[in-house]
């Protein structure tokens, strides 16, 4: 048999071979930092044995691939090390992800202290070397096998997998886990980990089964790479916007309210004001958008119509019971349909079209309390949303439009950087969450991909993430922690117009369907917000800023000038303050820095005199004295023209 390795290079054998032995018979010191084998694009486990010609890739830590295998195999540890401490706990599922690894378990919750005796626990069992052994049972004795270790969770797993099924485990000492692999040769090869956190979980996602516990950790191949995530994480600690936010007292949540539903606090509001009137006046005044304004519920009927109902439902709040109550209502989770039927309130002429329905809409949906988080993942949201209904021939150009509007408001913000374009397609093989025929999925599917191709937009397609009626491009970005959620959607639709019974006249007298793009501009302001909290640190572009600049009078004397500065300012529209207290300058100056000022003036006896303040900002620190028509002028064009400037570290200040 011929293996073609990564470089293009072969190796022939004679006879079958481990992944391993073939890591071995290229360098030793390969096999000695393999973790795993990709063979013919499929990763397999090193033991896996190679009995045909393919195409191999050793795998080591330094591939997202392998590194997934080490932390797999360190979750494993983990286990472990949690039956010799705690016997009773049960084991749940531990895989590996994106930053690290995770392991659920049923028992009594985690303290630090008890992570660190894990650790310590864990590192006994790295040093005792134990080799990791793959094989296999039949279904039935696996059921048999983790019934008489008291692993019902285990049993659960077996039990969910198709009869007849070869069962995969591993063993590495006296500890066996139900696992697929791939996992390193030994554990001894595991180098630097770290458990970073425990937290609740419930059993596979559902709030209706049993709380469990999980530890999260991380592993890598070498400690200074563990450390350099340690202190990443840290910093990413500093940014967390459901912790600065909090602080910067921008949002906050209550419990008597409910999860998923945060309360902008005023400085928060300020932010979200700006954004909102800035996508309204864009949208409508440069994109060609009329604004509709439609209400926060429907009858059950309207949401038949769409499909809302057979395909979100669970997602819904619903008001009613459909058996007891003659109307039953549910808040809405889009608003879509709303929209369609202010289109249909007269008939168009095709000379009409494209016509871009937008609206600030609050929107509502039933999120697993699992879920909640910040304002990253809440039950009440508004977005900026807008359906362009289109003649077929314009839809092309029209979601080009829409692509182009996504990418200048994430510019703008200074966000483009940190997405990821993805064709959400939808998944022939669960025909039953979507509606419409195949031919219709695969030519719009292939619009898609046409249009970012040839505006050379990079992306990758993903698998069953279509909504129910139409594959869309979801621009995704990740948290501090690494967690991705989709910030803004653009999707295609071409058969909700039949539903809707919504057509146009066209040139010949005869009534056509239109064609639909749904799509935000900016997204979710919640969420939003929570983007920038993260991307800023709270050191947000001036215009943004709750409080742009601040008076500070070096003494009580020059509050009267301060208060003429103050008035200049807001007279302007720039939002200010004055610090009127009793303490030094310098503790006022340090104090306006931990609130985020991006401006402060100081103003005393030359500068009354002269009748000019002395800037300092987070951008050039000390700019010296300047004249307030001057400073004006310039704080102005920055708002105005929404400049992003470099921020210069406190201590080069």
């Amino acid at each position: 048999m011929i293996i073609t390795l990564k470089d293009g290079s072969t190796k022939e054998y004679a006879e079958a071979k481990s992944i391993y032995d073939i890591a071995m018979d290229i360098s030793e010191g390969l096999a000695r930092m393999a973790t795993a084998g990709e063979m013919d694009g499929e990763v397999k486990d090193l033991r896996s044995v190679v009995d045909k010609d393919c195409e191999l890739n050793i795998l080591t830590a330094n591939d997202p691939k392998g590194l997934a295998a080490l932390r797999h195999t360190t979750s494993h540890v983990l286990a472990e090390a949690v039956k010799r401490l705690r016997p009773e706990a049960k084991l749940a599922i531990g895989p590996s992800i994106d930053t690290g690894f995770y392991y659920d378990f049923e028992c009594r919750p985690f303290t630090r202290e008890d992570l660190d005796a894990l650790e310590k626990e864990m590192k006994k069992i790295i040093k005792e070397g134990h080799k990791l052994e793959h094989f296999t049972k039949t279904r039935e004795e696996a059921v048999a096998y983790f019934r008489e270790k008291e692993e019902p969770y285990k049993v659960e797993l077996v039990q969910d997998l198709p009869e007849g099924e070869e069962i995969s485990f591993y063993s590495q000492g006296d500890f066996t886990d139900l696992c697929a692999g791939p996992h390193l040769m030994s554990t001894k090869s595991i180098k630097a980990f770290k458990l970073l956190s425990s937290s609740g979980a419930y059993w596979r996602g559902d709030e209706h089964n049993a709380m469990l516990q999980r530890i999260y950790g991380t592993a890598f191949a070498k400690k200074d790479e563990l450390n350099a995530y340690l202190e990443q994480l840290e910093e990413a600690k500093k940014r967390d916007h459901n912790k600065l936010g909090r602080e910067m007292e921008l949002f906050t949540t209550v419990d008597v309210i409910g999860q998923g539903l945060p309360l902008l606090m005023p400085k928060g509001v300020i932010m979200v004001q700006q954004l909102q009137r800035w996508i309204e006046d864009l949208e409508d005044h440069e994109w060609g958008y009329v604004r509709t304004k439609t209400p926060l519920m429907a009858k059950s009927d309207l949401y038949k119509i769409s499909g809302h109902w057979d395909h979100y439902k669970d997602g819904m709040f619903v008001l009613g019971d459909e058996e007891k109550d003659k109307e039953v209502f549910a808040l809405r989770p889009m608003t879509c349909p709303f929209q369609y039927y202010v289109y249909k309130a007269k008939q168009h002429s095709y000379k009409e079209l494209p016509l871009r329905y937008g609206e600030t809409s609050t929107l509502f949906r039933n999120e697993d309390s699992g879920e909640m988080h910040g304002l990253t993942r809440v039950r009440q949201f508004t977005i900026s949303e807008g359906h362009l209904i289109v003649r077929p021939d314009q839809m092309v150009e029209e979601f080009k439009g829409c692509l182009a509007l996504a990418k200048y408001c994430l510019e703008t913000l200074g966000l483009q950087d940190d997405v990821t374009f993805h064709l959400s397609k939808w998944d022939p093989q669960n025909r039953k969450k979507y509606i419409g025929e195949p031919e219709v999925w695969n030519e719009t599917e292939g619009h898609i991909r046409s249009i970012l191709e040839e505006l050379n937009v990079k992306f990758v397609e993903d698998v069953g993430e279509a909504a129910f009626y139409g594959p869309k491009v979801d621009i995704n970005a990740k948290n501090v922690y690494g967690k991705e959620d989709t910030m803004i959607t653009i999707q295609w639709d071409a058969l909700l117009a039949e539903q809707f019974d919504m057509y146009y006249i066209d040139e010949n007298g005869s009534k056509i369907r239109p064609y639909i793009i749904h799509r935000t501009s900016l997204g979710c302001y919640e969420r939003t917000l929570a983007w920038l909290i993260e991307k800023y640190a709270g050191l947000f572009p001036t215009w943004l800023c709750p409080e742009q600049v601040r008076v500070l009078p070096i003494s009580d004397k020059y509050h009267d000038y301060a208060r003429q500065v103050e008035k200049e300012l807001k007279d302007n529209g720039i939002r200010c303050s004055i610090d009127e207290r009793s303490e030094k300058i310098g503790y006022k100056i340090r104090e306006a820095r931990v609130n985020k000022v991006p401006y402060m003036l100081v103003v005393g006896a030359k500068e009354q005199e002269e009748q000019v303040v002395s800037v300092r900002s987070r951008y050039l620190g000390d700019e010296g004295a300047k004249t307030l028509d001057s400073f004006v002028n310039d704080i102005c064009r920055e708002i105005r023209t929404k400049e992003i400037r470099k921020i210069v570290p406190q201590d080069e200040k």
